[in-house]
């Protein structure tokens, strides 16, 4: 039976694999998408959400706006990465995707306290703002919940500081909340993230699809290859989120480690550092390591090829 989930995101071109590769595999249930300020503003990462479900033909699903900003801090976006809209580099559809009048906070909790304990996903590629804030205004969902699986952090490096991954250094004191909130939970980090790269050759491999949600992902990943040779100096970009996405699928994808995680929001300059002990024990965590990166692509190339040509 399919897995149920609900992603919870901020597109930006990696989510937008991460959507599109849940809606085209037959083991995910697509329930929900909320989004969350990170990787651009609130509105601008909604519309992109509403856009893509309309692109990919997504329907039935409802998208709802959470939160606007950290729990604390100023927001911050990555425009140097994702443009100024977010999904910068195609030319999306405007959405015929309706939006849900809920807060996405609701959504998430209303979709886990409507469905059986236990049979709901939470897939979170952004900031976890919303994740957090659905903890503290509703602590019982978190018995409720099967697993979270995110994408976040990282236990050997960071991305916009040396210690700190986006997604946790956005919002360290949602993290925190998160990775305490005793449920099952999987960290799919940087370290795991970096080998999901989308080489020449995997860009070909989407090109040869030739649909329009195919050539859409082939330009945001043309995008995105400028973009990271020009702030990282990386020749081919990594795709972070779908790689969470990919964990749900097939577990196997990836090997994993018990550890603890701890979220650092004090540090100087350590904030929204994982501190990661894989020696700790009782663990809070799974951690990812290593990834079969063929797997990992061909998830990605049948998702896409499975959901056709939805638009002209």
């Amino acid at each position: 039976m399919p897995r149920k989930i609900v992603i919870d995101c901020d597109p930006g071109h990696d989510d937008a694999v991460a959507i599109l590769l849940a809606h085209g595999n037959p083991e995910i249930d697509l329930v929900a998408i909320t989004t969350v300020a990170g990787n651009q503003t609130l509105d601008k990462v909604t519309w992109n959400a509403r856009s893509l479900a309309t692109l990919a033909g997504i329907t039935g699903v409802p998208v709802a706006a959470g939160c606007d900003r950290p729990l604390l801090r100023d927001a911050i976006v990555a425009e140097e990465i994702h443009g100024t809209t977010g999904l910068d580099g195609t030319t999306l559809p405007e959405p015929t995707v309706e939006l849900d009048p809920r807060h996405g906070v609701d959504v998430i909790i209303d979709t886990i306290m409507d469905a059986d304990a236990s049979e709901i996903t939470l897939v979170p590629t952004g900031p976890l703002t919303n994740i957090a804030v659905a903890v503290r205004r509703a602590p019982h969902i978190v018995s409720r919940v099967r697993e979270v699986v995110l994408m976040g952090g990282a236990y050997t490096r960071g991305n916009v500081t040396p210690a700190a991954e986006f997604n946790i250094a956005v919002d360290p004191e949602a993290a925190a909340i998160v990775f305490a909130a005793g449920w099952p939970l999987t960290m799919v980090g940087l370290d795991l993230t970096h080998q999901a790269l989308a080489t020449a050759e995997v860009r070909a491999r989407i090109a040869a699809i030739g649909t329009p949600p195919a050539r859409a992902i082939g330009d945001l990943l043309e995008f995105f290859r400028v973009a990271y040779l020009a702030d990282q100096g990386m020749p081919a970009p990594p795709v972070h989120d779908p790689c969470a996405v990919a964990r749900v699928i097939d577990p196997s994808v990836m090997t994993v480690e018990e550890a603890v995680v701890t979220v650092e929001t004090q540090g100087r300059f350590t904030s929204g550092m994982t501190v990661t002990d894989f020696r700790g024990r009782p663990a809070n965590a799974l951690v990812a390591t290593t990834l079969d990166v063929p797997r990992f692509w061909d998830l990605v190339v049948d998702a896409l090829t499975a959901i056709g040509p939805v638009r002209a």
